[in-house]
């Protein structure tokens, strides 16, 4: 793994593979608000994914003006443009580590923040009419490894006691019988479900989220500058940054880094701190056994050193019923060790695609039935996470470094962290309360030196 880690990140490439979310990129996807790109600003925002969306939103509700955004290539078109439409936390699965590690108000902290990110990106996108089929419902965890399912109900049920009450700690335990039952897993193809946990979830497409965080952005004056990455900071000997481009640089007194597995192609500090790992996703028509009234939540796939993560495209979207899966890496050679440290998304790994590709009629046995006539896999695309030595995000002012602010490195979890961590840097970066940001922001999300000499070992389960 130290090997992986080493190696140099890159920029986001050229020509990535198409992700199912942008088979119609939207209008803004290479827009330059100016031709030109500008001299000065207050505040250069470098990604447009749902981090720089949302932390520019923040800003230009606290009052900031003159924000550029700068984008490597289309809006939106990293790992925010990229995943599986996924808002899960399964925040019992890390709640026991956490709470060993960091004591048990850290782990509830955690817990908490997880599920209002889930709930405050679906009422945002309720609120402000922003069309990205946003479905919050439950999910589920069809768990097939003995071991494991022990221990989620020792977790279920430390959750319980240490928040009794709490919309964070509400799990529903499924017999293996009931997971056949209800949902539709276990008869037919792998029948070794131990038992199944559900919960409040949901599913959208967080590209149509983002691109629609953008464009409230816009109307307020943001300038966009799509195809047009940063290539290094300076710092400035009277305060502030240059950042550079191909097109020229642009002066700010302040810099956001929401770059994700890219931020050491830009900040060598975070090189084997942010590691990218590249993850592999598909959309499948579903079989022709599977049920009429659709799937009755998102699932994820629960085995041994791994797990898959699924949802069902809801009612009322594009290509409705389709079956969006992702995962798969420890089915590669030495548990996907080779998907560490690439930022290629223009290719595959074709052991874990056939692995995804297999995978649904294994799952749903005798419920998938035969393929769709038009065939099974309608799409299959990759993208580019970033993961931590300790599994959390780094959050905040670079030490050292006055005015370079970071929130990246959202282990594939981003969807869930993503909205709140942006609205904890915001109120860093605009001097807020630090005693009311820590009552529900967790400190182990926060920058420090230690943090960055830690050693990267792989991806925490």
């Amino acid at each position: 793994m130290e090997q992986r880690a080493a190696i140099p990140v890159t920029l986001p490439r050229e020509d990535p593979t198409q992700s199912y979310w942008q088979l119609e990129p939207d209008e803004i996807a290479d827009l330059r608000s100016t031709s030109v790109l500008p001299g000065k600003a207050d505040t250069v925002v470098i990604g447009s994914g749902i981090t720089g969306a949302a932390v520019a939103l923040n800003l230009l509700n606290n009052g900031v003006r003159d924000i550029v955004m700068l984008e490597a290539r289309q809006a939106c078109s990293g790992a925010t443009g990229r995943n599986g439409g996924h808002t899960k936390a399964a925040s019992y699965r890390s709640f026991l580590d956490h709470q060993k590690e960091h004591g048990t108000a850290t782990a509830v902290k955690i817990a908490r923040l997880e599920l209002a990110n889930i709930r405050a990106v679906h009422a945002f996108a309720r609120e402000q009419g922003i069309e990205c089929d946003s479905n919050p419902c439950d999910t589920v965890d069809v768990v097939y490894d003995a071991a494991q399912w022990e221990t989620d109900q020792r977790a279920v049920k430390a959750m319980r006691d240490a928040m009794p009450g709490d919309d964070a700690s509400v799990y529903t335990l499924h017999s293996a019988e009931e997971v056949r039952n209800k949902f539709f897993c276990g008869r037919g193809g792998d029948e070794g479900v131990c038992g199944g946990v559900s919960y409040e979830a949901g599913s959208l497409s967080s590209y149509k989220f983002a691109i629609g965080v953008v464009k409230k952005c816009l109307a307020r004056g943001l300038n966009l500058q799509t195809n047009t990455p940063a290539v290094n900071l300076e710092k400035l000997e009277d305060g502030g940054w240059k950042v550079g481009t191909f097109r020229g640089s642009i002066q700010a007194r302040r810099v956001v880094l929401a770059t994700n597995g890219y931020t050491a192609s830009i900040w060598k500090k975070f090189q084997g701190v942010i590691v990218p790992l590249r993850g592999h996703v598909t959309a499948q028509r579903p079989g022709t056994n599977m049920p009429k009234q659709g799937l009755p939540a998102t699932y994820s796939f629960i085995y041994e050193s791994g797990y898959d993560y699924m949802i069902p495209r809801p009612k009322g979207s594009k290509f409705e019923g389709d079956i969006v899966i992702g995962g798969a890496l420890v089915r590669a050679p030495e548990e996907g060790l080779e998907e560490y440290g690439t930022t290629d998304d223009t290719t595959f790994n074709d052991i874990i695609l056939q692995a995804l590709t297999d995978s649904l009629p294994q799952y749903f046995g005798d419920n998938w039935g035969q393929d769709h006539p038009e065939g099974r896999v309608r799409k299959a695309w990759t993208g580019i996470m970033g993961f931590s030595p300790d599994g959390f995000p780094f959050v905040g002012e670079m030490p050292g470094e006055k005015d370079l602010w970071v929130s990246s490195s959202f282990q594939g979890h981003g969807m869930v962290l993503c909205w709140m961590c942006a609205r904890a840097l915001s109120a860093l970066m605009e001097g807020g309360d630090d005693k009311e940001l820590s009552s529900w922001f967790p400190d182990q999300f926060r920058i420090t030196e230690e943090r960055l000499r830690l050693i990267f070992h792989g991806r925490l389960s």
